[in-house]
């Protein structure tokens, strides 16, 4: 039986770093107390199993000290939680597997000798942001009134995700870790990304947020992209962002799903119904909190109206059942995945560019589920 040396202070990161307490893992581990005191060194196997659990690469677990973590893209995020530093392990594998995709994609693009897309990185700071989300509806070719004929928040969250993909624009929603549902993410850490590139960009929204929040962050994201600015966001909708980027992103994000003109138009004949932002969110199929603020933005009404809108709604929200995903799980591949970017994966692997095993490891889908849902994109695997 082999027994391996591990500091108890990189035992101690792990734990700290994954949130997990020693009482939580000591069904699993009975002698995890032990390892942690240096009095007994745990087995190769049972320490690969520690690693899994508490989901740290296990060449961590050798190194002289705990490494320091950092987010690998600018934090713009306004957390209320100002003592939460350091980022989780399900934020950061996210980020990391999406950047491989990303890196996978543009070199791919590259060789097939595509042409960068002219939109990325065309904005400037000092551009009108409203005019900037007006060019952004534009291209994306949404026309005015078009959520109001989309029938429930999840499809028009899925129309808006298939027409930014048709950009060229890899736009992906998960609430998990890849496929793994044991590995939840959380909302209250961050609410999406984008990883600027003028070849192959991509946008991220945290899944287990309402679908009408994803809505705002898929624009918000798609406003970095536009600026050709990589980061991490939370999209806050009521407190002000300290970061100019951020400001400025959310006024693109606003216009683009809630032009100025519809809304004065909507309020006209909406605003002495009893609950009228929550009549106008759902004509756009937005929060009725980007409503509220965004006709405080206008003047429709002060600030009095809309905070106290506010508070009487969070309340309402507080006692709501948080979403939870589920539906079908090829259907979900579409979100978690991306047509767009499967497609390419999967033309390279038949084409022989690509081993299937790399194929695996970048869709996140394995053996049967990779064949499965390769013919559900229409695809015929040899």
């Amino acid at each position: 039986m082999i027994r391996v040396e591990v500091k108890p202070e990189l035992l101690r990161w792990a734990l700290d770093r994954a949130g997990r307490s020693i009482e939580s893992l000591r069904n699993k581990f009975p002698k995890i107390e032990q390892w942690i005191r240096g009095e007994v060194k745990p087995t190769l196997k049972q320490l690969e199993k520690f690693a899994k659990t508490v989901c740290v690469p296990m060449g961590y677990l050798f190194l002289p000290s705990p490494p320091e973590e950092r987010i690998p893209i600018p934090d713009l995020r306004t957390l209320p939680n100002q003592g939460i530093s350091r980022p989780s392990p399900d934020l950061l594998d996210t980020i990391y597997a999406m950047q491989r995709r990303q890196a996978w994609l543009r070199e791919e693009l590259l060789e097939c000798e595509a042409e960068p897309l002219y939109f990325a990185g065309s904005a400037r700071l000092t551009d009108d942001p409203e005019a900037v989300g007006k060019e952004m509806r534009r291209i994306v070719g949404l026309d005015q009134g078009w959520a109001m004929n989309v029938r429930t928040w999840t499809d028009a969250v899925g129309e808006l995700r298939r027409a930014i993909e048709k950009l060229g624009v890899m736009a992906i929603i998960n609430g998990v870790v890849g496929n793994n549902t044991r590995r939840k993410l959380n909302v209250e850490e961050f609410r999406g990304f984008a990883l600027s590139d003028e070849y192959a960009p991509l946008v991220f929204v945290n899944g287990a947020d309402a679908k009408s929040a994803q809505m705002f962050t898929l624009a918000h994201e798609l406003a970095h992209i536009w600026l050709g600015e990589s980061a991490l966001t939370d999209t806050g909708l009521v407190s002000r962002p300290s970061q100019d980027i951020e400001k400025w992103c959310d006024r693109a994000a606003a216009e683009f799903l809630v032009p100025a003109q519809e809304l004065k138009v909507c309020w006209r004949n909406f605003r002495r119904e009893g609950a009228p932002f929550e009549a106008i969110a759902r004509h756009f199929k937005v929060s009725p909190i980007v409503i509220g603020r965004r006709a405080m933005n206008l003047r429709l009404v002060d600030r009095e109206a809309f905070f106290a809108f506010y508070k009487e709604y969070m309340e309402r929200e507080r006692t709501r059942r948080p979403y939870t995903g589920g539906g079908d799980y090829y259907n979900n591949q579409n979100t978690r995945v991306g047509e767009f970017f499967a497609v390419y994966v999967i033309g390279a692997a038949m084409e022989g560019r690509l081993s299937f095993k790399e194929a695996y490891d970048l869709t996140g889908l394995r053996g049967g589920t990779f064949q499965e849902y390769t013919q559900r994109l229409g695809f015929d695997l040899p």
